[in-house]
């Protein structure tokens, strides 16, 4: 039976690679998640003509609102064996998203925290079962004090680095949860690419979308992983997380997350 892996994000620079080095390998059912229809649909097309693999199919969401993930939980059907939590976003200035959350962490840490309680349930039915959430080396300055940037000011950057310590924070935390159903959580830097997000961040990137999907499609495929969880990989090689290894930090974020899950859900 194929297996079904789901990228969020998948129009962006590094989740098409990585849905495209996936559909390549003609093994999986591969769903890109998007939240843009138009930039969906030219990805999926781009991936079908360039692979010729045609098991492929988009989902529309917004990954930065509950309710939006709900809307896919909802009518999703069929199997999940790998969740890539991939999608981001890093603004320029604040901005709220229509459930009250401030957008770069309702995107980037809600959005991957979302994602996985919610799809837990399928993954679990399909276990062994992976989820692989993209992080980054550029992480730092978490303050479980001020998460939304409501007291400091604003600054993507800032904001951006926080995410991506709370994403491997999390994966630690998810690991803990999942690990007696059969599903492996881990984090991974993907590589230093051009795109809009590196261009908001006002970085460049050295490397091609190709060498940036690598370690991700390789937590989500290799048989070398199967079993290992709430790890940090970078190269395709584990690599030492400062951030996961504070378990008290950890249990403060996660209670964090799921003090706004219940603000949102009301």
């Amino acid at each position: 039976m194929r297996r079904t892996v789901m990228v969020t994000g998948a129009n962006g620079v590094i989740g098409k690679a990585i849905a495209w080095r996936l559909a390549e390998t003609q093994e999986f059912t591969v769903v890109l998640a998007c939240r843009d229809g138009s930039r969906g649909k030219q990805a999926l097309a781009e991936i079908r003509e360039g692979t010729g693999w045609s098991d492929l199919r988009l989902e529309l969401v917004d990954l930065s609102l509950l309710s939006s993930i709900l809307e896919l939980r909802k009518r999703w059907q069929g199997d999940l064996h790998v969740l890539v939590n991939n999608a981001g976003a890093t603004p320029r200035r604040r901005l709220e998203t229509a459930e009250g959350l401030e957008m770069q962490f309702a995107t980037n840490v809600m959005g991957y925290f979302w994602m996985t309680r919610e799809f837990a349930s399928v993954l679990d039915q399909c276990a062994p079962a992976r989820v692989i959430n993209v992080a980054s080396y550029w992480a730092g300055g978490l303050d479980l004090s001020d998460l939304q940037f409501q007291r400091r000011r604003y600054d993507n950057n800032d904001a951006y680095r926080q995410s991506k310590q709370a994403n491997r924070m999390l994966t630690v935390a998810f690991a803990q949860e999942l690990k007696d159903r059969e599903i492996t959580v881990n984090a991974c830097h993907p590589g230093d690419v051009p795109s809009k997000l590196a261009s908001d961040l006002g970085f460049g990137g050295h490397q091609t979308a190709t060498e940036a999907a690598e370690t991700p499609v390789f937590l989500s495929v290799d048989p070398s992983v199967a079993g290992i969880t709430g790890r940090y990989f970078a190269r395709q090689s584990e690599s030492a997380c400062p951030f996961g290894a504070d378990s008290r930090a950890v249990a403060s974020l996660m209670e964090a997350c799921e003090k706004i899950d219940r603000e949102v859900r009301g």
